[in-house]
């Protein structure tokens, strides 16, 4: 009789430990409610053992288990939680976090604007169609209307395509110049390796792909123009394409329907494109090394017309409004849409747009009139006004349509693409800046609502050596030094820090280059490879400052070193010390601030670093993050005990440790967190990037994007966060060291900034904990 209970017990007990094994995972946060009730249960079973205490066979443990498994059971039914895993009883409970995000009109799912747009087509009805060379999300060509996404042009992501610079349209169809690389596919039309196909695509109004005979590609709807160069305009009218061909300096005129060539003629350096009324074609010559850019007349048939427009500097895009009248978006330091009359002799009548564009008036402060970097204009047959700024060192999409008399009637953004932001420190987490731009939060509105864009803080003409325009920064810190605002920028590789400061008196919102820390390369010689920036050292690395504040690098403003060249992290604390890590035994460095020079330059020296050794736990430092008030220090990287798999050089590492007493010598581990990492080297599961923000650590992952937050007393885990439906629950991959960073509010509230640049925005995450 006992045997059998015995075995029955023992059959139980593995099928019920079964069964919570599935169920733990949902109800994990649920634990510190229920002990009080499992350890009523574990009471329980501690009395009737003695029921079978006179069988030696039987395990006490086993036993004990057993009711505490029947235990957790009851619990779990109590709680609504059922064998799939999902709570069983309703509503569901609400999120304790609000999802809301900066830099892009639309939250994500179906709708998103594209992180920049490079050609712009404006049809008579007020359909903006679009292209860009790359959208991280998809949508290299979008299709907009009355200031809503309405869809994207298909296919022209993977599989070795991209977009190109180049689209327009006619009443049945869309022409979008793109690219086409090689594909291993014998079964499939693609170019051969080595090759490329630059190509217009045709696809109807909905933006599905429209084959043609003889078309090529998989789907039969590329026209190959080049194998050299990509596609630089394009325009129809009646049933004829124009394109123009840039490296064969030809312009090429195909049949809309058929797609087969019908003539061609010589054009030097054809870029963009209209056609005005009486059929004629305005074509951008583009600056070709000393020629200087002008706009040219032609006939259909290649004629060349005694009308020519000269007086540009950069223009970037053309079109004709229902007047007959020539726009031209000048991109050189007017920053305007030019306006002429082309009935005789092209004559400018006048200007959209404020003189200097954004750096007019308040140079940076964004305002509906001020243009930064045209990349597309256009109008529709009611007379409005399309104008898209691209920014600079493709910023980012600020799409606007204007009324004839300039009243904006919408605008759309995408602004962001591998970036992501923090706040200014004595703002409470209400000024946020990027790399580029300044955002305004006003938290009592709805998410995604929160933000106004407030300023573009590049100005590529008054400092045409800023690193913005040379390098790709993407990650920000803001910090106050003796009571003035300064940013820090790195990049996705950690090869450099770039330093900015403020003066609105001389600059208004723009950030103005102050300084620049660069690591030795691994491969010898310069620092920077290239001819940028000037008079840099030819060995080792570097600190620059602006001594003499041009924002230019001059002579005599680098001091110079050399060391181990795998950085593996940079830091700025709140004193204004800069911190590196580099990943080697010795390797944190000590920039100790030595205050500002007379023009608000933050000093750091060679003569005044500070080495300081790597903790022995490290196998590979990563992170490094000071807290000077505290004197508490907090690594990262991979360990003795959790060593690397392969060499994936922009996750955090294995494990996050902090240290008390910092500056004391020998300081111990206070504790140590194994984060998500990878230990198979399919680099599946990695941890990106890390922040410390008043009583927590967050870490975010690399492909899931779920940021992870830690108790930062005691090293527990305490919360996970993932995309909320506010942004479709969805976000793309954390492609760099700095795509997290956290702030405590005075409130309490923590906000939590995380890359998200699949959708061309930044996450903010508000929760009180």
């Amino acid at each position: 009789m006992r045997n059998r209970l015995i075995q029955q017990f023992d059959q139980i007990y593995q099928k019920l430990n079964q069964y919570i094994q599935r169920l733990v995972p949902q109800v994990k946060r649920q634990k510190a409610c229920i002990c009080g009730t499992l350890n009523s249960f574990k009471r329980y079973a501690y009395l009737r053992y003695a029921v079978l205490a006179g069988n030696r066979n039987f395990q006490k443990l086993k036993f004990v288990n057993l009711v505490l498994l029947v235990g957790i059971l009851v619990i779990f039914t109590s709680i609504g939680v059922s064998n799939d895993g999902v709570s069983s009883k309703t509503p569901t409970p609400k999120p304790t976090y609000q999802t809301s995000w900066i830099g892009n009109t639309f939250g994500g799912g179906d709708k998103w604007v594209q992180n920049n747009i490079q050609g712009m087509y404006v049809a008579p009805n007020g359909t903006v169609y679009t292209n860009s060379i790359w959208d991280e999300a998809g949508r290299e060509a979008g299709i907009y209307k009355d200031g809503d996404v309405i869809a994207k042009l298909s296919d022209t992501h993977g599989w070795s395509r991209s977009g190109g610079t180049a689209v327009t349209a006619n009443n049945k169809y869309v022409y979008m110049a793109m690219r086409q690389g090689a594909v291993n596919r014998k079964d499939q039309d693609y170019p051969s390796e080595g090759t490329n196909w630059y190509c217009v695509r045709r696809y109807d109004l909905s933006g599905k792909s429209a084959p043609f005979a003889d078309g090529r590609g998989w789907d039969k709807s590329m026209l190959i123009v080049s194998n050299k160069s990509a596609v630089t305009g394009l325009a129809t009218r009646g049933n004829e394409l124009y394109v123009s061909d840039a490296d064969a300096n030809r312009l090429r005129v195909y049949n809309t329907e058929t797609m087969k060539e019908l003539r061609s003629f010589s054009i030097a350096s054809p870029g963009e494109i209209t056609v005005d009324r009486q059929g004629n074609l305005w074509i951008i010559n583009r600056k070709n090394g000393s020629n200087p850019a002008k706009i040219g007349h032609y006939s259909p048939s290649g004629k060349q017309l005694s009308q020519e427009i000269t007086n540009v500097v950069e223009p970037t895009a053309i079109a004709v409004d229902r007047q007959d009248r020539l726009l031209v978006a000048e991109n050189g330091p007017r920053q305007q849409v030019l306006i002429y009359q082309i009935k005789d002799q092209p004559v400018q009548v006048g200007t959209f747009g404020s003189q200097a564009g954004v750096y007019g008036g308040v140079p940076g402060e964004v305002q509906d009139l001020k243009f930064y970097g045209l990349t597309g204009v256009g109008a529709d047959s009611a007379g409005n006004i399309y104008v898209n700024s691209n920014g600079f060192n493709k910023s980012g999409t600020d799409l606007r349509k204007f009324s004839s008399s300039g009243k904006l009637l919408w605008q759309l953004l995408g602004l962001m693409f591998v970036d992501n932001a923090d706040a200014d420190p004595k703002s409470d987490g209400v000024n946020l800046f990027t790399k580029q731009e300044e955002f305004l939060m006003d938290y009592s509105r709805p998410a995604g609502k929160q933000w106004t864009y407030k300023a573009y803080t590049l100005n590529p003409f008054k400092y045409p050596q800023d690193p913005r325009l040379h390098t790709s920064p993407d990650a920000t810190w803001v910090r106050r030094i003796q009571g003035k605002p300064f940013v820090f920028l790195t990049d996705m590789y950690e090869s450099f820090l770039q330093i900015y400061r403020f003066d609105s008196d001389t600059d208004g919102k723009i950030a103005i280059p102050a300084g620049m820390f660069v690591g030795t390369h691994g491969g010898g010689g310069k620092s920077m490879r290239g001819d940028w920036p000037p008079h840099q050292p030819e060995t080792g690395e570097w600190i620059w400052r602006d001594r003499n504040k041009n924002g230019k690098f001059d002579k005599g403003e680098y001091d110079t070193s050399k060391d181990y060249p795998y950085i593996g992290g940079w830091w700025v604390d709140t004193k204004g010390d800069v911190w590196k890590t580099l990943r080697t035994k010795d390797g944190i460095r000590h920039y100790p601030l030595q205050g500002l020079d007379d023009h608000g330059n933050p000093i750091y020296t060679y003569s005044s670093m500070q080495k300081q050794k790597t903790p022995s736990l490290f196998t590979d430092l990563r992170r490094i993050e000071y807290l000077p008030e505290t004197d508490t220090m907090y690594l990262s990287g991979f360990t003795v005990d959790h060593p690397s798999v392969g060499d994936d050089t922009k996750v955090v590492g294995s494990e996050i440790v902090r240290f008390d007493n910092w500056s004391q010598e020998n300081s111990k581990p206070r504790w140590r967190i194994v984060v998500p990492h990878d230990r198979t080297g399919k680099r599946e599961i990695s941890t990106a990037a890390m922040s410390v923000a008043g009583d927590y650590v967050f870490a975010v992952t690399v492909k899931t994007a779920e940021v992870y937050i830690y108790n930062a007393k005691t090293g527990d885990l305490v919360k996970n966060l993932k995309p909320g439906p506010e942004v479709a629950n969805e976000s793309g991959w954390i492609d760099i060291p700095y795509g997290i960073r956290a702030v405590r509010r005075s409130n309490g509230e923590y906000l939590v900034f995380v890359e998200e640049d699949a959708k061309a925005k930044v996450i903010v995450y508000r929760l009180k904990l």
